[in-house]
């Protein structure tokens, strides 16, 4: 989709980093004189904060693989007509961290959820709206899980077993096997400032502020 702004994601495992690397690109992008919306999926408005509260909160009851489906295209549908699409249209950069590539990774290949069925959904919420680049930041999955048990206590998602993140992985190196020019995969085990190098080499080579 051709837009005014610029859209772009940030994908990856648990302890990858992207938190680290979206809040560098963020004050990157601010200094270039770029106007950037930093936000996040689920979530990003009042009403998907509470969806997000919702899918990663510990529940007594198994949440279906279809609710946690629906209620995250439910809150991607808020989240774009009311925050990104009007973003992009003003020429923002939007930065987010995750978006529908970490359904087909997380509901598709962790879950088992057909990868038809997800891309049915994104295109009745987003059609013809997808990033302009995403960052997929990769590394093992053992490592990603040692360094995400140093964090706060896990939420729902990141409880699940290393099988479950050992198909994530698969899923995000499909995804980007397949869109190469939109994902880029960066190497996530290296330092940080490795990987911000890397980011930083990427963006530049790509748009011309």
């Amino acid at each position: 989709m051709s837009q005014p702004g610029l859209f772009i994601t940030f994908e990856g495992g648990e302890g990858a980093g992207k938190s680290t690397q979206i809040a560098r690109l963020h004050e990157w992008c601010e200094a270039q004189g770029q106007s950037v919306l930093l936000t996040r999926q689920p979530g990003g408005t009042a009403f998907a904060e509470q969806i997000r509260d919702l899918l990663l909160h510990q529940h007594d009851a198994l949440v279906d693989s279809k609710t946690e489906l629906l209620l995250l295209f439910a809150a991607r549908a808020q989240f774009l007509e009311s925050l990104v699409r009007p973003a992009l249209a003003a020429g923002k950069v939007v930065l987010c961290d995750r978006f529908t590539d970490s359904t087909f990774a997380y509901q598709g290949g962790g879950r088992g959820v057909p990868m038809a069925e997800i891309q049915r959904l994104a295109d009745y919420v987003h059609g013809d709206l997808s990033p302009d680049l995403t960052v997929l930041l990769d590394l093992p999955v053992a490592t990603g899980m040692a360094r995400a048990a140093n964090r706060s206590a896990a939420d729902r998602i990141e409880q699940e077993d290393r099988a479950f993140f050992e198909r994530v992985r698969e899923a995000y190196q499909a995804r980007a096997a397949a869109e190469p020019d939109r994902i880029v995969v960066l190497d996530a085990a290296q330092t940080p400032e490795q990987v911000w190098q890397a980011l930083q080499t990427e963006v530049e080579g790509r748009f011309s502020w």
